[in-house]
């Protein structure tokens, strides 16, 4: 098949060998297509970062226009920072074909990706248009070299993915899901979701960054003076972020009952708190948040994301773990939880400090409120944004 990747990222540098191994042609659109060569090398490495075995592919071709590699392509893949995906759908729908099936999908799947797609079927009437999601990245992966090599450091055991039509999953799983982990490693395997919401609503990213940035607030202030100072995100992980996480995950399980308990005839059994996920996921044994990542030796070296400015290091206040994890995570949440009457004390005090210190638009002072001039933009992703203005209406576009 003819397979279009939109964005370079660090999953972008495993997909394109994996998939031109199988034998897809595959093309990209990047605003950098100069920094790609032909080939792409994928390094598999093991937990002491040493490289087992590699594996390179073609890349057919890169390019800045979407009109280049969007018409022709079978399946079009999202590898950006989540929230910069509707800006980009938006951007590649006008060139999305109405002659011929297309399905458009990314391979991390937590913010109502399907909303998000749905509504670019209705405004440009892509009725031919399937869609799916990967609720995690199937690996854990980096880039060693911009546009020619990438880390890999191994899949997890098991995903889940979503897709519309439903009935379409064993067709995509065979031509198109085994191929990006699973014919590979050996591992992998997809299982499917009934529905988005379930993958929306499993908490992973959208807690684990607020509350390690928001424990490091805590803990340090607001910046360090050497860059030695710093700690590292995962493996310095202490208590109170781990707490901090523990009760984001609380309060997302409050949700998540309420929801299954209210919509008994949906099928919710990929709604899963964080340890549950981490369990499915990688078949770990873990019941303590905290070991759970100070013992990963794969996220050993990760420091959190800083930037330099006036003399001393700061946390980047714009980096999709703000970006992504909360405008797209935990605010998500929060609409749910108060259309369901459910307090939120932790998501409250994330989503107050996350608007101090960004100086976000949203109110937090009867319930989450978004300006409506911001509900056109790009900057958050909760349910009105997209004209869904009631869970009932969210569980009615899963149909």
């Amino acid at each position: 098949m003819k397979i279009t990747i939109v964005g370079g990222g660090s999953s972008a540098h495993t997909l394109i060998p994996m998939l031109s191994h199988c034998g897809h042609e595959v093309s990209l659109l990047t605003q950098r297509p100069n920094s790609w060569g032909s080939t792409v090398t994928m390094q598999v490495r093991d937990v002491d970062n040493v490289t087992v075995q590699s594996l390179t592919g073609r890349l057919a071709r890169a390019a800045a226009d979407p009109a280049a590699v969007i018409p022709e392509a079978d399946i079009i893949v999202l590898c950006l920072p989540v929230h910069q995906y509707r800006n980009m759908l938006h951007q590649i729908a006008p060139h999305v074909s109405r002659r011929k099936k297309q399905w458009i999908g990314c391979i991390y799947g937590q913010a109502g990706v399907n909303w998000m797609i749905r509504e670019i079927i209705r405004k440009f009437r892509l009725e031919m248009t399937g869609y799916f999601a990967f609720g995690l990245l199937p690996w854990i992966c980096r880039i060693e070299a911009y546009g020619h090599c990438g880390i890999n450091y191994g899949p997890k055991t098991t995903n889940v993915a979503a897709v519309y039509p439903r009935s379409d999953f064993a067709w995509l799983n065979e031509c198109f899901f085994q191929d990006i982990c699973f014919r590979y490693f050996g591992r992998g395997a997809v299982r499917q979701a009934e529905n988005f919401l379930s993958l929306t609503l499993s908490a992973d990213n959208q807690i684990i960054h607020p509350a390690r940035c928001y424990g490091l607030f805590r803990r340090y202030g607001d910046h360090w003076n050497s860059e030695e100072a710093i700690p590292y995100f995962y493996r310095d992980f202490d208590e109170e972020s781990a707490d901090i996480l523990q009760r984001l995950d609380d309060e997302y399980s409050l949700v998540r009952n309420r929801i299954i308990a209210r919509f008994p005839g949906s099928d919710f059994q990929y709604m899963l708190n964080y340890l549950e996920l981490e369990k499915l996921s990688y078949h770990s044994c873990n019941t303590d948040i905290r070991q759970s990542f100070v013992e990963s030796k794969t996220l050993h070296h990760i420091k959190p994301p800083v930037v330099f400015e006036k003399n001393r290091w700061t946390l980047d206040k714009n980096h999709r773990f703000f970006r992504d994890d909360i405008n797209y995570g935990l605010c998500i949440a929060k609409w749910f939880a108060d259309q369901l009457d459910i307090p939120t004390p932790m998501i409250d005090i994330i989503l107050q400090w996350a608007k101090t210190i960004r100086s976000e638009s949203y109110s937090l002072e009867k319930g989450l409120a978004i300006p409506e001039a911001d509900r056109n933009g790009f900057s958050y992703g909760i349910p009105p944004v997209y004209g869904l203005e009631s869970i009932d209406q969210v569980i009615a576009e899963e149909q």
